[in-house]
């Protein structure tokens, strides 16, 4: 009898989605998650484990929602006093969604972004995350083989939810620290026909505003330098919006479709696509509430036949709906949501910069994008990685290499610091603080470089109010999630 080889046959029996890696978790983005998940935090079961600061996740409002859950029982099916409408919510509804969960979902964007947007019901479709939104963009809007242009650094996981099923591609627009990662109408040209010189099919552009890894608000020029090379070129724009209510402070918030509105008629809108989601600005990824908002028709009746795929639950659709339409209740907790923010990166950039380390200036997001170019062994994507492990397994801290990111400068690195309490925060700050003075017992590093350094624009210091704010009031501790789970 034939004995087969045991990898070889596994191989064989399934299908190349379920053998290749196209997945792009075998990154050290995902790696850093597996050392947290196999020695987690905890302040007192297990202090001297891995630190979660590579997951941004918002918890710093969510007593806020706990409490209105508890004045308003109604808006659940699961109490007595909702219980009522149990057959209306429990019976099947269609790929629509609710219309009331609709109706506030457009309203909750359009307060989000300043109320000076507007958004039609019945433009929103369901999704299952983000993550869903953005896959069920990429399939709606290019074939296999064919591209969109990203900036980097970008979000690892678009590899995975933008490519993986889809087939499509995602090709760099390269941008670097000499102005702060920011876009430029150079580096998109020559990304765009670079693509065509190779044979590609440009579809469109996919950027984060604000912009996941960076914590930085794309400022309206180059919104609108965006949205002129797309209707120029004939491609679509995808703006993954999902930090939107997240910005806590200047520069103002700009969301694409205020710049639709102010360019029309100049240009064709069908080009154009929002991503968003309730996970980070209102700190609920668990729900699994992804949203597509296209201003093409076609888009959105396809989008939403697709969302069969990934439908959010007509419970939570309910529960959100009320909580939602509440006018009071979501003005407040957009206020508080975005003061909390802004003390604790306050704090913590502050903490950096007492041992000498800084941040990519930034005013929106749940990160910080970390420098540590002066810590590297040489200017290389290996140096990088041998410090990230360093950090990983001997500071016990997951943070998150900026080659993860596709960045092209060594050295970067995204620290998240809206997912723990105060106490766990100066727990990894003074890890850093140990590990800064132990580096900096060794010889001087010097790195050779032709390329324009990056210089902090400006030293942190700790505002007085955060001597006597406490920033939240329950006791969270680095979490941890499930390794099939999506994040941000």
């Amino acid at each position: 009898m034939e004995v087969h080889d045991e990898v070889s046959s596994h191989y064989q029996v399934l299908s190349r989605m379920a053998t290749c890696d196209g997945h792009g978790e075998n990154s050290c983005y995902f790696d850093g998650w597996k050392a947290y998940d196999e020695d987690p935090f905890h302040p007192t079961k297990n202090s001297n484990g891995v630190i979660q600061m590579g997951l941004a996740e918002n918890q710093l409002c969510l007593e806020l929602i706990q409490e209105w859950i508890k004045k308003n029982p109604q808006a659940s099916i699961c109490t007595k006093e909702g219980v009522s409408d149990f057959k209306d919510i429990a019976n099947f509804q269609d790929y629509h969604g609710l219309q009331d969960f609709r109706e506030a979902i457009a309203l909750f964007m359009e307060k989000v972004r300043g109320g000076k947007v507007k958004f039609d019901p019945d433009r929103i479709v369901m999704s299952g995350g983000a993550t869903g939104a953005q896959e069920t963009l990429a399939f709606c809007l290019a074939n296999p083989g064919q591209a969109f242009l990203v900036p980097t650094p970008y979000y690892p996981a678009f590899d995975r939810d933008f490519q993986w099923r889809t087939g499509v591609k995602l090709l760099p627009i390269h941008c670097d620290s000499s102005n702060n990662f920011k876009i430029t109408k150079t580096a998109l040209v020559n990304a765009f026909q670079d693509a065509r010189n190779s044979g590609i099919t440009v579809k469109g552009i996919l950027v984060t505003n604000p912009s996941n890894p960076l914590g930085t608000v794309m400022d309206t020029k180059t919104l609108r330098t965006l949205v002129s090379f797309a209707c120029e070129k004939r491609i679509h724009l995808i703006c993954d919006e999902v930090f939107s209510g997240t910005v806590f402070g200047e520069p103002e918030y700009v969301s694409v479709a205020a710049i639709l509105d102010e360019v029309s008629p100049h240009c064709d809108r069908t080009l154009f696509h929002i991503a968003y989601s309730l996970s980070k600005d209102l700190g609920v990824p668990g729900f699994r509430v992804g949203i597509i908002y296209s201003f093409n028709d076609a888009v959105v009746r396809c989008a939403r036949r697709m969302s069969s795929f990934g439908l959010v639950s007509t419970q939570t659709q309910r529960l959100l709906a009320n909580m939602l339409r509440d006018d009071h209740f979501t003005t407040n907790l957009l206020a508080e949501n975005k003061r909390r923010l802004r003390l604790q990166h306050q704090r913590f950039t502050a903490g950096l910069s007492e041992v000498g380390i800084h941040c990519l200036d930034g005013s929106a997001g749940l990160f910080c994008w970390m420098n540590l170019q002066w810590m590297l062994k040489a200017e290389t994507v290996a140096a990088e990685l041998e410090l990230w492990r360093v950090i990983i397994y001997d500071v016990k801290l997951n943070i998150s290499p900026g080659s993860s990111f596709h960045c092209s400068e060594p050295g970067w690195f995204r620290v998240c610091f809206a997912n723990m309490d105060e106490e766990t925060m100066e727990a990894a700050l003074e890890r850093i603080r140990r590990f800064v003075q132990r580096t900096a017992s060794d010889k001087p590093r010097t790195i050779k470089s032709n390329k324009k350094r990056w210089r902090p624009s400006r030293r942190l210091s700790v505002p007085p109010e955060l001597n006597s704010i406490t920033v939240m009031s329950p006791r969270l501790i680095s979490p941890r999630p499930p390794l099939d789970q999506t994040a941000n």
